[in-house]
């Protein structure tokens, strides 16, 4: 009987030498939709705001303030009802408000959008309450939108005869879902510009390099840099190729370049952010608490029996030192965030020193990056 033969060596050794070089090969860098890094220019939100008067409350609007009892001559006046002169109607049950919306790009007439109530005065709850038909107006002053409809209020507030109350979450801020009513679209320039110009959220001439070379890339010559932000795109006359090229142009993938080195430091909360780009020339630092304490302390000296002496106090202080084991941190050439969180690391700092550290550093001119205080 035949020994079976042995398994060649030389196809697996090729096999494990493929698999080492891909675990070891360095991984791409990540990319970015166009979409995620600018959007082009004109085809954004636009805020409306607007004042009206929200009616059917339970007893808890503003009650008798100038602004809304004119408002309510004015809705009265043009439902063709006159209230007296001189007469100042209870309107617990009515508030004055002020409405806000955001009008999405290319909303053309009769499309609905959602609005926001919200009091101005001293009403306790919209709760239950409807808004009267009011205006929308845009940053030019122009009509936009019309807003009306029944509030949806997510909080609630309740006030006892004894002047004791109690609200949860807000309740004089209210939203009516598709409440108002579009009346007048914005221009956007996509259907008449010969060029559309995009722009990045965060300008980086790199980026917008590279973004006009992938650009170009797939629609050549249809993309020049014209600053740091601002791309210019030359876009055909028909508008449904001109749709088909900018829905081409957002899911283009684009290495964007590496974010700028900064430290930002929240003063409100202690919180410290380091990203990845900072680097530390050569340095040491030496991190250390001294605590000096005095202890204050009296004692009575009463003379013996018989004698001439009077009682005194004599006060007797004693100061301690207490200095905590200081270490020092070694910093390379070119260290990275992992060498200086590790290096702090160890060092035990708490927020506020890591703060004072890196300040120091930064006088120093150890610390390759921008400190942002927010």
């Amino acid at each position: 009987m035949k020994n079976p033969s042995p398994t060649p060596l030389r196809p697996i050794l090729a096999l494990a030498g493929l698999l080492f070089g891909l675990i070891l090969a360095p991984s791409p860098a990540m990319a970015d939709r166009v979409r995620d890094l600018g959007a082009f220019q004109g085809v954004r939100t636009n805020q409306l705001t607007g004042y009206g008067i929200v009616v059917g409350l339970p007893g808890t609007g503003d009650d008798n303030l100038d602004y809304i009892t004119q408002a309510m001559r004015g809705v009265s006046g043009r439902l063709g009802v006159q209230l007296p002169q001189g007469v100042s109607p209870g309107l617990k049950n009515a508030a004055a408000v002020l409405i806000t919306a955001d009008l999405p790009a290319f909303a053309k007439p009769g499309q609905r959008i959602d609005i926001t109530v919200s009091t101005i005065g001293k009403a306790k709850s919209l709760r239950g309450g409807a808004l009267i038909l009011a205006p929308l107006y845009g940053a030019d002053g122009q009509i936009y939108a019309m807003a009306q409809g029944n509030l949806a209020v997510g909080g609630l507030g309740v006030t006892a005869k004894d002047g004791s109350q109690l609200t949860v979450n807000i309740p004089t801020v209210g939203r009516v879902a598709e409440g108002a009513s579009v009346e007048r679209a914005v221009a956007t320039g996509f259907d008449s510009n010969e060029t559309l110009r995009w722009n990045l959220f965060t300008a980086d001439f790199l980026t917008a390099s590279r973004v006009r070379d992938a650009v170009n890339a797939r629609f050549p010559g249809a993309a020049t840099v014209e600053d740091g932000v601002t791309l210019a795109i030359r876009l055909p006359a028909s508008t449904d190729q001109r749709a088909t090229m900018m829905a081409s142009i957002e899911m283009i993938e684009v290495n964007p370049a590496e974010t700028a080195a900064k430290v930002i430091v929240n003063s409100r909360t202690g919180t410290v952010v380091i990203n990845s780009a900072v680097r530390l020339s050569p340095a040491a630092i030496s991190h250390g608490k001294l605590v000096v304490k005095i202890d204050e302390k009296s004692q009575v000296s009463q003379p013996g029996p018989f004698s001439r002496g009077t009682t005194a106090v004599t006060p007797a202080s004693q100061i301690s030192v207490d200095e905590s084991q200081a270490h020092v941190a070694l910093f390379k050439p070119g260290a990275s965030l992992a060498s200086l969180v590790d290096a702090l690391n160890k060092l035990g700092v708490t927020p506020s020193d890591l703060v004072a550290i890196l300040e120091a550093l930064k006088e120093a001119g150890a610390l390759r990056a921008e400190m942002e205080v927010i």
